[in-house]
């Protein structure tokens, strides 16, 4: 018999004692070790293809292609990056409607923002006008190019009150784009009292993507108005802009789609029923102003939105915007030729401050007007049009405006003194702009205050401001104004300095 170290009927310890089910355990191991490797391995792959933005090297054909988010760029089928340039005056076209009847009125409105050889557009009349005739081509007259609009007894037009006109206006954005003009990215619309502040237009548009489709415009100040017709509506009077794309889809349904609302009134809602039936609503936009009111724009001007001014309208029916002007066409010229030439990003922002020496309140609508009221007004007030102005439906109260208003002053004490613009300039030695505003001397009844008078003691105030074309390119946010120097003694004059807020600046009460 054989002894295996003295330990007889024991095995080798060096042996396995299970190996069957290691076997097993082994084999159920190796499946589910393999299916977490290869999940692991697509996961990176997908998060590196889905990283924005990425860098993808094709080795193939050795090129490397970057994708953006910047809605000013994209990559083509043919993987080169392709980059827009900014949108500028050359890439719009405008429409603007206009009558044979009202034209030797309402020309002179159109030459006052016009750029000829700057900008594209056209002026669609109902019938031919002395132009036509003319040997001078119309950009040496300030004006865009003149034509008939085409024929359009083939509509039905049904509404009792309004006028088939309505049709061929409807239809301007359309005949304008099958002129197929070259790089085109907006049809913008207008009439022919409707009054462009172009930079500020171009400043707008360049934020969108042109590539879409959108429909920017805004509504009426008549909330009846805006009942009557449509909140959903951009008024053509101040008009309103399309993209390519949109009116490309407009002009091959229009026709179809302005038989299917003959009961309309204007051309206005036609486009909007059109918009509708192509599901593209409308992009509100506050700096366009249709100003369907009467009587005079100060308080709407005194208090404008946040927002860049990109139009007037309705001029005809208010009073010129600067007193003693011989006519409303040279009261626009006086503020293009002056701020809006400065620094058209900045008119008619209004910035509030006060003069806590002689208790006043001060309101800048920077190259328009200055307003000083006696006492204190809060900035919540003073955002808040005055009205100076009656509703497009002269009976309707203060409740038909589609926004907030407040009463005109009663009290002699507390009406405002308005300083128009007299003055622009840029010093250049202090790299800023100046502008001068002078009272306007109109009857006061008396006041029994015995406070600072500014009829009696400040006859001007001069503003400074540093030019800021980038003013739109922040987040809206009202600029600040500093009261300098305030009038007393010999001195009749305020000086006021507008800018950017600091930190911590704010209009303290």
């Amino acid at each position: 018999m054989k002894y295996n170290n003295g330990l007889l009927g024991h095995k080798d310890p060096s042996a396995d004692p299970y190996p069957l089910r290691r076997r097993l355990m082994l084999f159920l191991l190796l499946p589910m070790l393999s299916f977490y490797f290869l999940y692991t391995i697509n996961l990176v792959l997908s998060s590196a293809k889905y990283r924005e933005p990425c860098a993808t090297t094709t080795s193939a054909a050795a090129t490397t292609t970057t994708t953006t988010t910047n809605h000013l760029s994209f990559t083509n089928d043919s993987n080169t990056k392709t980059k827009f340039t900014e949108t500028g005056l050359q890439h719009i076209v405008f429409g603007i409607a206009a009558s044979a009847r009202l034209w030797d009125k309402r020309k002179e409105y159109i030459k006052v923002w016009w750029k000829p050889n700057r900008m594209r557009g056209f002026i669609w009349l109902d019938k031919p006008v002395s132009e036509f005739n003319s040997t001078v081509p119309t950009h040496q007259l300030g004006l865009p190019m003149l034509r008939v609009s085409s024929d359009t007894s083939r509509f039905r037009y049904t509404h009792r009150q309004g006028h088939r006109s309505a049709i061929r206006l409807s239809r301007i954005v359309a005949e304008t784009h099958r002129l197929s003009l070259p790089n085109v990215r907006w049809y913008v619309m207008g009439d022919e009292d409707t009054v462009f502040v172009p930079d500020n237009l171009v400043r707008t548009l360049a934020k969108f993507d042109h590539r879409q489709m959108y429909y920017i415009g805004s509504n009426s100040e008549s909330h009846l108005q805006n009942i009557y017709f449509s909140y959903n509506m951009a008024y053509g009077g101040g008009g309103f802009a399309i993209s390519r794309p949109l009116a490309q889809a407009l002009a091959s349904m229009q026709d179809g789609c302005l038989n299917r609302y003959p009961a309309l009134y204007g051309s206005d809602d036609r486009i909007q029923a059109c918009m509708a039936e192509l599901g593209v609503p409308l992009t509100r936009h506050p700096g366009f102003h249709q100003y369907d009111v009467y009587g005079d724009l100060l308080g709407l001007l005194l208090a404008h939105p946040v927002a860049p001014l990109i139009s007037l309208h309705h001029l005809d029916v208010v009073q010129p915007i600067f007193p003693n002007s011989s006519t409303r066409a040279v009261a626009l010229k006086k503020l293009f030729a002056g701020p809006i030439m400065l620094d058209s990003a900045g008119v008619m922002q209004q910035s509030i401050c006060y003069d806590k020496v002689n208790r006043l309140t001060v309101s800048v609508s920077w190259g328009f007007a200055v307003q000083v009221v006696r006492g204190i007004m809060s900035p919540r007030e003073m955002e808040m049009p005055a009205r100076t102005f009656l509703n497009w439906y002269r009976r309707a109260d203060y409740t038909a405006y589609a926004f907030n208003t407040r009463p005109v002053a009663r009290n002699p004490c507390q009406k405002p003194y308005v300083y128009y613009l007299s003055e622009a300039r840029y010093d250049a030695a202090k790299r800023t702009t100046v502008t001068r505003y002078d009272l306007n001397n109109t009857d006061r009844p008396a006041c029994r205050w015995k406070m600072f008078d500014p009829a009696e003691m400040l006859d001007h105030i001069v503003v400074y401001k540093k030019l800021d074309s980038g003013l739109w390119d922040r987040s809206p946010r009202r600029n600040c104004c500093r009261v300098l120097a305030t009038p007393g003694g010999d001195e009749s004059s305020m000086t006021i300095d507008v800018g950017v807020c600091r930190e911590g600046e704010f209009s303290q009460i």
